[in-house]
């Protein structure tokens, strides 16, 4: 069983066996803990949330920076060894924390860790390629979207990880880091010359972005992808292009900052509390067995792909 399955939330049977603890309750002699004793709390997957553990990191932030630089650098340069510890999960409260604290130094690590190919990274992270690398490029990147290119054009990479990586641009133009006129620009040359013209999800993710943007610029672009049938049209549709353009460019971005689709990791705690790992089976299953499942949220089956992507089409489930 690797990291995946626990935090996709949906192989949580493994967790039914262990004893938990409240995540409420403080660490023992976390207030006079030393960075690496901190650490040590936030090394593997226990099944309780390490809340104080994590705040004792945040308010330790100067002296534990280095210490988690280094669990990222080691993850991204031998992926392959946290496979053989399927309950490691330093590196992922690793960047979480440096993009709370938008440490540019873990710009480069992070990418190079999401750079591996195949699906060692998903493995690795789980739901996070997903639902929270988009955040994490833009809060550690501080602006600079070099690194964010190569990812997005790196063929080897995979293809989660490089429409995460477009999403990162829309994050960074909504945070005011980048123009939206930049970002259009790039992404013409994305539709004319940089990306293969084959379907896959950097171009699913590359129209949605588009649309995300208000897609006037692109339109031809956009049209084009659609007629070549590069673009999966239950992904986006160009219904979807056709009301961004009605709506207006101000109005579209409006609405795109209000709902924080796109945003900065700015409380680590807040962001994993509530994965499906921290969770006994009391709290978790009768909320799984009564909510709805929106279009862009995980597919409830732990294939860490959009549940509108999986179980939620149209011949499999009612979307809502």
């Amino acid at each position: 069983m690797v990291l995946k399955e626990k935090i996709d939330g949906f192989a949580w049977s493994h967790y039914f066996a262990w004893q938990r603890q409240s995540s409420e309750a403080p660490s023992k002699g976390c207030a006079s803990m030393q960075p690496k004793e901190i650490l040590a709390e936030l090394e593997y997957c226990t099944g309780a949330f390490p809340r104080e553990a994590l705040a004792r990191a945040i308010d330790e932030r100067d002296r534990i920076i280095p210490e988690l630089l280094d669990i990222i650098r080691r993850a991204a340069d031998s992926p392959q060894e946290l496979e053989a510890e399927p309950d490691h999960m330093g590196h992922v409260y690793a960047m979480f924390l440096l993009s709370q604290f938008r440490e540019k130094k873990a710009y480069q690590p992070i990418v190079q860790f999401f750079s591996h190919p195949g699906e060692i990274s998903l493995d690795l992270t789980g739901d996070v390629v997903t639902e929270d690398l988009d955040s994490m490029l833009a809060s550690v990147s501080c602006g600079d979207d070099t690194l964010i290119k190569a990812l997005i054009e790196n063929p080897a990479a995979n293809e989660w990880v490089r429409g995460s990586a477009l999403r990162s641009l829309v994050a960074l133009v909504l945070t005011a880091e980048l123009t939206r006129e930049s970002v259009i620009h790039y992404f013409a040359s994305l539709f004319r010359e940089k990306l293969r013209r084959e379907p896959s999800q950097v171009w699913d993710c590359l129209v949605a972005c588009s649309v995300d943007l208000y897609p006037e610029e692109l339109y031809v672009d956009i049209e084009r992808a659609f007629q070549e049938e590069l673009v999966d049209t239950f992904f986006v549709s160009p219904q979807n292009i056709y009301a961004s353009l009605d709506q207006g460019k101000e109005a579209t971005l409006a609405r795109l900052r209000a709902d924080r689709t796109y945003r900065l990791i700015e409380d680590s705690i807040a962001e994993m509390e509530w994965w499906a790992c921290f969770r006994s089976d009391a709290d978790y299953v009768p909320e799984i067995k009564n909510r709805k499942i929106g279009r862009n949220q995980p597919c409830p089956c732990g294939s860490g792909r959009k549940y509108k992507k999986c179980c939620g089409k149209p011949e499999t489930h009612a979307i809502y």
